[in-house]
């Protein structure tokens, strides 16, 4: 066998590619009715394209006003590649926000796909359960004396 064969290596996809009705959430293999849990990445891209084009700027605009190249700030907010905090930072200042806003967008953004995960979960009856998965509400441990919060025990903030 030679040297070029035994350093071939297969490329596992982190997740499939998205689907023409789903472009950033593809479904779950296991329940295909499902949208896959969203990348972080994704959601902050998502808010960071949408204030651009509601300001009616161009990638250009942006990308020079906050100090990164074109083509990063585009993979950013195609969710393509992961930002750092000074890189987030700098776009939102470039928006005329502030990077709270950002995450608090993306925040809202995750909690209300959680919701239409969460509906969908349950109209999808007992497939949950035989795919083992948990409720985020039972996942943690018991809370003693008052209500759980918003989200059954998770508590989100910005």
């Amino acid at each position: 066998m030679s040297i070029r064969v035994t350093n071939r290596a297969d490329v596992i996809p982190l997740r499939p590619l998205p689907t023409a009705a789903s472009p950033a959430i593809p479904a779950t293999p296991e329940l295909p009715g499902l949208p896959r849990e969203p990348l972080w990445r994704d959601l902050v891209g998502e808010v960071l394209r949408r204030e651009r084009q509601a300001q009616g700027r161009t990638l250009k605009e942006v990308s020079e006003a906050a100090r990164i190249s074109m083509a990063y700030l585009s993979e950013v907010e195609r969710g393509r590649k992961e930002a750092s905090s000074e890189v987030l930072a700098a776009a939102a200042q470039a928006l005329g926000l502030s990077l709270a806003d950002v995450l608090a967008l993306a925040g809202e953004r995750l909690v209300s796909l959680a919701a239409v995960r969460a509906r969908s979960r349950a109209g999808a009856g007992s497939l949950g359960a035989a795919g083992g998965h948990r409720s985020v509400r039972t996942a943690g441990p018991a809370r003693r004396g008052g209500p759980a919060g918003p989200m059954g025990g998770v508590l989100l903030a910005a």
